[in-house]
C-alpha cells in the first residue's frame, strides 16, 4: 500500500490497491479520503454524491468479506479517534469511530474502567468490530454491539444523525451492527463498568467429554470456550470467571512462550510446513494439540480476553440456535475424518445469549459459534463449503465479516428481523450511496 500524509479533510487519488488483512480481498477506489470531523466527513459524503461515487468506510480490514471493498470512495476513519467523553454517573464513555479496540481498552483501563466483554483480539476499529457483530464469548454478556448505548452517523443526504433508546430508536435498533448499509458511524457510546479481575482456567479436555459436558460447562461459567484440533480428539478449553482477587498475571516469560512463542512463531512454522507438505498435517496437529498446558491467571479483562493472532488466516464462522451446536460438531468431526482434506488450523466455539439487534447472529435467540479457519494460501472452498453445508442445515447466520457464500434469499428466513432492516435501508439511503457488491448479495438491491 502506498504511503502519504494526512491532514485534516485530507483526499488523494488511490494509486495501490486497498487489501484487507487477510489478503484476500483487494479493491482500488477511485479516491481515498481521511476526514478530521463529522461535519468533513458529511462534506465528503455529498461530494460524491455529486460525483456519482459510491461510500465505504475501512478499519484496519479484519474482515474476510469484502464488506468494505469498493470502486468509488474509501473514507479511512485515521484521524477520528480518541474517547470524547467518560460519563461516570451514566457509566459510559462515547469514542471516536475510528479508535481501535486496543487504544480504547487500555484507555479505559487507565480510568478504571472496562467493557462488560470483548472479542478475542482488539486490532479492529469500534465501529468496524461493532458493524459486522464481533463478540466474544458469554452466558449473560452479549456481543460489542450489545453494549453499545447510542451512536452517532452520517447518512447517504449528509446528515448527523444521533440515535439511542430514546432518540430515534428505530435507526438505533438496527444501526448497531448496521453492515455499513445505513450511513457512516462517526462515535460510538459504550455502557461501561467499574475494572475488575478475571480468573482464566485454562485446560486440555477430550472432545468427546467436551461434547458430553458442553451445556454444563456453559451454565457454569459466565466465559466458556473451546478449540478442537481436527484430525484428534484433543481440545483446549478456556472458562473466564470474575474474580475477588488478587491479581495473579501471567508471569512475562511464561506468557510470552505460549502466547507469542508457541501460538505464534511456532504455530507459524507448523502452518507453513502443512501447507507445503500437506500430508504432514495431521502428526502436526497432534503434537500442537499437545503443546499448550493446563494455567491459571487473574487479571484484568482485556488482558484475559485478548490474545495477540499473528498468523494470517481465512475464516468461517456461522452462529447456530445453542441447542443444535453439539450435533453439528459432531456432524463436523464425521466430516472431516472421511475426507481428503486436511486442516492445520483448530476449530473454535463459543456462546452469546439472545439479543435485541435487528442483524446480530444473536438476534433473539440463544447462540454457539463455531469458527472455522485455514492458513492464508492453503486453498479453502472445499473445506468452508463443507463446513458451511453442516451449518446451514441448522438455521447457521453466518458472521457478516468472515468468508460465507449466503445471499439475501437465505438470509430472509433466518433473520425475523431481516426485512426492518431492508426497509430501514430503503429509507436511509434509497440511491444506494454505501452499497458495493457484497451487501447487493447479502441485503439486495
Amino acid at each position: 500500500m502506498s504511503t502519504w500524509t494526512a491532514g485534516p479533510g485530507s483526499a488523494r487519488t488511490a494509486g495501490s490497491p486497498w487489501r484487507n488483512w487477510a489478503g484476500n480481498v483487494t479493491s482500488r477506489p477511485v479516491r481515498e479520503v481521511s476526514p478530521a470531523s463529522a461535519e468533513e466527513l458529511a462534506a465528503e459524503i455529498r461530494r460524491a454524491a455529486r460525483d456519482g461515487l459510491r461510500v465505504k468506510t475501512v478499519g484496519t480490514g479484519h474482515s474476510f468479506t469484502s464488506i468494505a471493498a469498493t470502486d468509488g470512495v474509501l473514507v479511512r476513519p485515521d484521524l477520528l479517534t480518541g474517547i470524547r467523553r467518560i460519563d461516570r454517573a451514566a457509566m459510559t464513555v462515547t469514542v471516536e469511530s475510528g479508535t481501535p479496540l486496543k487504544r480504547l481498552n487500555v484507555a479505559l483501563a487507565r480510568e478504571g474502567l472496562s467493557l462488560t466483554n470483548m472479542g478475542d483480539i482488539m486490532e479492529q476499529t469500534v465501529a468496524g468490530a461493532t458493524s459486522t457483530g464481533t463478540h466474544g464469548t458469554g452466558r449473560d454478556s452479549a456481543s460489542i454491539a450489545a453494549q453499545i448505548r447510542a451512536l452517532e452517523l452520517v447518512t447517504a443526504d449528509g446528515t448527523l444523525m444521533t440515535c439511542s433508546e430514546k432518540e430515534n430508536p428505530e435507526v438505533f435498533a438496527a444501526a448497531r451492527i448496521g453492515l455499513g448499509a445505513l450511513g457512516v458511524v462517526t462515535a460510538i457510546t459504550f455502557a461501561v463498568e467499574p475494572v475488575f479481575l478475571l480468573t482464566a482456567r485454562e485446560e486440555p479436555m477430550r472432545f468427546d467429554r467436551v461434547i458430553a459436558d458442553f451445556d454444563e460447562l456453559h451454565a457454569e461459567n459466565e466465559h466458556f470456550e473451546f478449540y478442537w484440533f481436527p484430525h484428534t480428539d484433543n481440545c483446549n478449553t478456556k472458562r473466564n470467571n470474575r474474580s475477588a482477587g488478587p491479581a495473579a498475571p501471567l508471569p512475562r516469560l511464561g506468557g510470552w512462550f505460549e502466547d507469542e512463542f508457541l501460538s505464534n512463531g511456532v504455530f507459524q512454522a507448523a502452518c507453513s510446513l502443512g501447507r507445503a507438505v500437506p500430508p504432514a498435517i495431521p502428526a502436526i496437529a497432534r503434537i500442537s494439540s499437545r503443546a499448550l498446558s493446563a494455567r491459571t491467571y487473574t487479571d484484568i479483562p482485556y488482558k484475559v480476553f485478548t490474545s495477540p493472532r499473528r498468523v494470517r488466516f481465512l475464516e468461517m464462522e456461522y452462529a447456530l440456535p445453542r441447542e443444535a451446536a453439539t450435533t453439528a460438531l459432531r456432524e463436523l468431526k464425521a466430516m472431516v475424518e472421511r475426507s481428503p482434506l486436511k486442516v492445520s488450523f483448530p476449530v473454535e466455539v463459543r456462546t452469546a445469549p439472545a439479543d435485541d439487534i435487528a442483524l446480530s447472529t444473536a438476534s433473539g435467540r440463544e447462540t454457539a459459534y463455531i469458527a472455522v479457519h485455514l492458513y492464508r494460501g492453503t486453498p479453502h472452498r472445499g473445506y468452508f463449503t463443507a463446513v458451511e453445508r453442516i451449518m446451514t442445515a441448522h438455521g447457521g447466520r453466518p458472521h457478516w465479516g468472515k468468508v460465507h457464500t449466503r445471499d439475501a434469499a437465505y438470509l430472509a428466513e433466518v433473520y425475523p428481523r431481516f426485512a426492518e432492516f431492508t426497509a430501514l435501508r430503503d429509507r436511509l439511503d434509497p440511491d444506494r450511496r454505501f452499497a458495493n457488491d457484497y451487501l447487493r448479495r447479502v441485503l439486495g438491491d
